[in-house]
């Protein structure tokens, strides 16, 4: 089995993640790109926003970029992303979806006190979310 290799293209990268090949698919949530491929795929495809950020090596400013899209299931994806820094899980945990919301509230980068504003969040799912969080970090 070959090591990673290098999207090169946003059209390779389209063809990997619809390909049905099991091995493409791995290429395309594990491969990595230039900022500028990735840029391109957001661009020109739209409809895989959410899988750019599904992508393990996708670089932490086409997070950033992502963690601001129109479609809650990209920012769900990009909340998920273990290498998010605070900043960017700060500014999700004001999202306006809950299922957003309660992602961040289980990331293990999220600041105490960001959780102990979810612990209060409108959403139940939030809230447990946050408490269970805060609980683990034997801050309640």
């Amino acid at each position: 089995m070959e090591g990673p290799q290098l999207i090169t293209s946003p059209e390779e990268f389209v063809s990997l993640r619809l390909s049905e090949s099991p091995s493409d698919q791995t290429r395309a949530s594990q491969d990595e790109a230039s900022l500028e491929v990735w840029l391109g795929v957001i661009a020109d495809y739209p409809e895989m926003r959410q899988w750019v950020a599904h992508n393990k090596t996708v670089p932490v400013a086409v997070l950033q970029a992502l963690a601001s899209d129109p479609d809650p299931a990209v920012r769900w994806e990009v909340a998920g992303k273990r290498k998010l820094d605070p900043a960017v899980l700060r500014m999700l945990a004001d999202d306006e979806d809950d299922s957003v919301r309660a992602r961040v509230a289980r990331h293990h980068r999220t600041e105490t006190e960001v959780l102990g504003a979810l612990a209060h969040d409108e959403s139940w799912v939030v809230r447990e979310a946050a408490k269970e969080a805060l609980a683990s970090r034997g801050s309640t």
